[in-house]
């Protein structure tokens, strides 16, 4: 039950949700039974495309796979999230992308240089057994086991053909590789996959000023011949992992020039917001407003993707851009044009108010 009422935060009255509440009871205990019974087959999946800022496939899983999902992380997250290293902020209580954008501004006025890396098709090239070989150190469950067994090997995909040591011409093709981009559960598999590597910087390199999001993360330091070095044993950890760097993504910088990191491009003394995020921001109130004209979206869903974005781009110093782009968009339907002058007056006065 607390699985169910977690997945359909924000999804209430999408179709799939509706008809999974309909009979809810009768489908948890159709789903608690085909658990405890060993029956449980994970269902297929919806394929699309987005572009946000670059094309990804997201592959949505059924209603009711998605609850077995929360019941899963509900039980299995507390276990292992005790043994992540502080610095990793992906899909943790407590952490995100603002606290390790902050995190970052404050080792940036510590250090002169930074390494930079993004590794290679992460989620498609994440490796199912090994995957599975990390799982078993702290799962002994075998019904446990068999269900995750079940959710990671729902989808199969080896369109990312890379060699590593002792492989032979077949094996990139043999192995089971990819986790979903989309499922609650692959979030977290993707920071179970690279926690042995978090420590490995930490302890072994000795990297104090180490963060990872997902598959982005850095390394600072005073010396740019140290952070190549590190960068060589990164490289090194992960081919055990099966994993590449991006060549063209991995570089080092000095910290006054600043880097984009997580939709910011951050300096030690300030940072400004990801000139991608500002364009698609900037496309998006034009459709917005040509929705809200024609009678397809009402008011309220406008306020909040506005309000959501706001809530983004005020993490970095961009008042003067706010308030030039809530100020070019005008929402106007008939009768309702009073109300939609009025809220983008309130964004105006908001934007004044929240100025340093």
């Amino acid at each position: 039950m607390s699985a169910a009422r977690k997945a359909q935060k924000g999804k209430r009255f999408k179709k799939a949700t509706a008809l999974f509440n309909l009979n809810l009871e009768k489908e948890l205990l159709r789903l608690q039974e085909e658990l405890n019974q060993g029956t449980y087959r994970h269902g297929g999946y919806y394929d699309f495309f987005i572009y946000d800022p670059k094309q990804r496939l997201i592959s949505a899983a059924p209603y009711r796979d998605r609850v077995v999902h929360h019941a899963l992380c509900n039980v299995i997250d507390p276990i292992f999230d005790r043994t992540f290293i502080f610095d990793s902020y992906a899909c943790r209580n407590g952490k995100g992308t603002h606290k390790a954008v902050d995190r970052y501004t404050a080792f940036a006025r510590k250090n002169k240089y930074v390494l930079k890396c993004d590794i290679k098709k992460y989620f498609y090239s994440i490796d199912q057994q090994i995957l599975m070989a990390a799982v078993k150190r702290k799962i002994r469950c075998k019904k446990t086991l068999n269900l995750i067994r079940e959710i990671v090997s729902s989808r199969k995909d080896n369109r990312i053909v890379e060699y590593f040591a002792e492989d032979d011409l077949f094996t990139p093709y043999l192995r089971k590789r990819t986790i979903p981009i989309g499922n609650l559960t692959s979030q977290f598999f993707a920071n179970v996959y690279l926690d042995g590597f978090d420590h490995f910087v930490k302890q072994q390199l000795k990297s104090r000023h180490y963060i990872r999001y997902v598959d982005d993360f850095v390394a600072l330091g005073n010396s740019k011949a140290q952070l190549y070095k590190i960068k060589a044993r990164m490289q090194e950890y992960l081919d055990t992992l099966r994993l590449k760097l991006h060549k063209r993504k991995c570089r080092v910088y000095r910290v006054t020039d600043g880097i984009r990191f997580l939709g910011y491009r951050i300096f030690p003394t300030h940072r400004l917001l990801d000139k991608g995020n500002a364009l698609r921001m900037r496309r998006k109130l034009k459709k917005l407003s040509c929705r809200y004209q024609e009678g397809r979206i009402p008011l309220e869903n406008v306020q909040q993707r506005i309000q959501s974005w706001i809530s983004h781009a005020s993490h970095a110093d961009t008042y003067q851009l706010r308030c030039r782009m809530l100020g070019s968009v005008v929402f106007q339907r008939g009768e309702t044009k009073n109300a939609s002058r009025r809220f983008l007056e309130q964004q105006s006065e908001q934007c004044a108010v929240c100025k340093p």
